[in-house]
Order: structure tokens, then sequence, then C-alpha cells
């Protein structure tokens, strides 16, 4: 290139003065209007691979649409880790040159370049070739430190990046257990974050590594994690729902060491995980089995320990009328005090956007009041139940209309 890199026909402009380098040759005499910097620069990396003799690499990162992605301002993350993901398996000693020069630039003015440099050292720690060339230590402190960066995408890749130890070096987990749950936790607690993107990221992060770790390692964050991921049981979108609930029953796997710091959260959630057997996503139906599996030993309950692990492995069909039937049955009888709590949870799923649950919850009181004594029958509010019921009754929904009619029948008993 020459010196005057804006005058010289080969030059990319003044954003390629800055780097020095050429364009490729299918690109030279081009109409320099015409060309897109972005394009310009995935079409060089390409180039530069092949020359380097890493035709491998640039056949993977093609074959998945890595190449095209990189173009697109809102997927070019995902097109740099298909190239992160290539090089740890194809050409991984080339890697530390390339980390040394990344990490500096995770603290650029520039957005973009904190963008592409995170992308790439978070994918990076999918695989074990960063234990291998000692490079672990490096990438997690430096993913650590971008947990203020300004750039919400930037913050989730980061977590991302360290979720990803799980697969790459789960050995390593327990060595930096305390460092990677503060992040994750932290990424829950951020408040620059209107969708919820970071914390949808520090769930799925959560429950990836919590495999690895004891329960001395996480019993500080265990009852805060469960509080602030509760609210998204119910919420719109299905992803949250499913990470929410998923890390609700790993968390429950730490539970049976101090059982009274868990158990209450147990209670709380678990007519809204028995309602969520009949959410319309598969995935959140088979994250509440999962739940309620995992919390099952913790509900003190011999008989509703055996039906969650026997009825709700995932693989088998579930007939949930007779399930919940069971489930009232033996509620109300290893915890008849829960009854009014059992009663208002439901009374809340009667105004819920899915149909599913809200005919789900007037069949569940149903069979709480057949279940129930005639003590605890006195316990029940009967006019607020039944003009609850009486409004639901007008729903539009057929299915929902005959659960409510069942119910309503059932209350004879308690008149």
């Amino acid at each position: 290139m020459g010196r005057n890199g804006e005058k010289n026909g080969d030059s990319v402009g003044k954003s390629g003065d800055s780097l020095r380098v050429r364009l490729p040759r299918a690109l030279q005499g081009r109409d320099r209007a015409g060309l897109q910097p972005c394009s310009c620069a995935v079409q060089t990396l390409r180039a530069m691979l092949a020359r380097a003799g890493n035709d491998d690499v640039v056949q993977e990162v093609g074959s998945a649409g890595g190449w095209e992605l990189m173009e697109i301002p809102e997927r070019h993350h995902d097109g740099i880790a298909l190239l992160a993901r290539a090089m740890a398996r194809l050409c991984g000693p080339r890697l530390p040159p390339i980390v040394r020069s990344l990490i500096p630039v995770l603290g650029s003015a520039l957005e973009c370049q904190r963008v592409t440099s995170s992308a790439f050292l978070a994918e990076l720690l999918n695989h074990n070739v960063v234990n291998d060339l000692v490079l672990l230590e490096p990438i997690l402190d430096a993913l650590t430190a971008l947990e203020k960066d300004s750039c919400l995408l930037v913050r989730v890749l980061a977590l991302r990046g360290l979720g990803n130890v799980a697969s790459g070096s789960p050995e390593q987990i327990r060595r930096h257990g305390l460092q990677l749950l503060a992040s994750m936790v932290n990424g829950l607690d951020d408040e620059d974050d209107p969708k919820n993107r970071l914390a949808l990221e520090a769930m799925s992060s959560l429950s990836r590594i919590l495999d690895h770790l004891e329960e001395r390692d996480v019993r500080s964050a265990v009852l805060r994690v469960a509080i602030r991921i509760r609210p998204f049981f119910d919420s719109e979108h299905a992803e949250l729902r499913h990470s929410s609930i998923l890390l609700f029953g790993n968390l429950s796997r730490f539970s049976r060491a101090d059982s009274e710091v868990f158990s209450e959260q147990i209670l709380n959630g678990l007519v809204t995980l028995l309602l969520h057997l009949q959410d319309p996503q598969p995935d959140v139906v088979k994250a509440c089995k999962f739940a309620l599996r995992m919390c099952g030993p913790s509900l003190g309950c011999e008989g509703l320990r055996e039906m969650f692990g026997n009825h709700l492995r995932e693989e088998r069909g579930l007939h949930y009328g007779e399930f919940v039937n069971d489930a009232a049955k033996f509620l109300m009888r290893s915890h008849p005090a829960l009854l009014s709590r059992l009663i208002s949870t439901n009374l809340f799923y009667f105004k819920s956007p899915w149909r599913e649950l809200r005919a789900a919850a007037a069949m569940f009181i149903g069979f709480l009041v057949l279940h129930m004594d005639e003590e605890q029958g006195q316990q029940v509010d009967l006019d607020q139940l039944i003009s609850a019921l009486q409004l639901l009754l007008k729903d539009p929904v057929p299915a929902v209309r005959v659960k409510v009619a069942e119910t309503l029948g059932r209350l004879v008993r308690l008149l």
C-alpha cells in the first residue's frame, strides 16, 4: 500500500490505512463508493486464512454460513463465534498470539470491536484447547471484567463465555467457581436489561456450571437466585420460562443439605410448576418435569417424591388429570396448612393468558376440594371461590368452561 492510502486505488481507504492491508484481488479496481467495509474485511480475512494454509477453517465456517453472518450487523457475533469454533478445532496452535491481540481490544472505545473480540473469546472457552494452551485464565479474567461494559451484547457474550467453561474445561469450574457464580448472579441483577437478554444468558450459564459445583460453593447464592428467577416462570417468552424453571430445578439439588433455606421457595413455586406441565411449549413442559423431579425429595412427602420420580420422566406421556388428582390428595395429607396458599395461587392463574393453564387451575382447585376434609373445608372462603369460578365460567374457551363446571359441581360437598 502506498503512503497516501486514500489515493491508492488498491486500498480500503481511511479504515484500510489504519490496518495497512490490501483488498483481495477480486475487489481491486472497483468503485470505492460501492464497497462495504465489513464485507471487504470478511473477504480479506477469508483470503488471509486461505493463504496461510487454513482452507479447512475457511470451508468449515462457510459450510455453517459464518461468512454471511459476519456481514449482518445483528448476527455478526454469531459468525465470529463460528470462526472461533473452527479455529479452536482445526488450528489451535495459532490461537495464543490471536488471543493476546484480542484481549486489549475488549477495552476499545469502539463498540463493534468489543463485540467482535468478546464473541471470539467467548466461543474459545467452549473448547478444551484453551486449557491446553494455558489461555483459560487470561480469557476468564478478561471476560469477567466486562460485566460493567456499556454494551448489552458485550455483557451477554461475556456471560455466555463464562458458561462455556462447563463444556470446554469442566474440570476447572470448581477452581473458578466463585468467580463464575458472582458474574452470573450479577448478570441476573443487571438493571440495564429491558428485554432480559442478560438474565436469560445468566440463567442458562448457571444451569450449565451448577452440575460441576458442590453445595458449599453455592450456599450463599441459592436463595437469592431462586427469588430472583421466580417471576420468569410466567414470562410471555418461552425461553425465559424454560431457562428459569430449569435453573430452579438445578438449584433445588442444593436444598437437601439445609432444607429450610429452600423448602419455602419450593412450596411457593409448586402450583406454578404443576400448572406449567400444561404449558403450550414442549420445552417448558420438559423443564417442569425436571424441576419437579428435583424438588420432590425436599417436599417432605414420600408419595409426592415417588409420583414425581415415576410419572415425570421426560420420555413418558402424562395423564394430567389423574396426576393432579393424586398430587392434590398427597398435598392435603402431608401439607394441610398449605390449603389457602394452594387455592389462592390457582385463583391467580384464572387470569393466565394461556387457556391450558386456566383450565388446569380450575381442575386443580376441584381436586383440592375433593380431597379436603370437613375441617379443611371450613378454612375455604366459599363466596370468593364461587365468585371467581362463576367469572371464569364466561371464558371464551369451551375446554376451560368444562373444567370450571366440574369444579363447581365438587363444591357441593362443602355447602
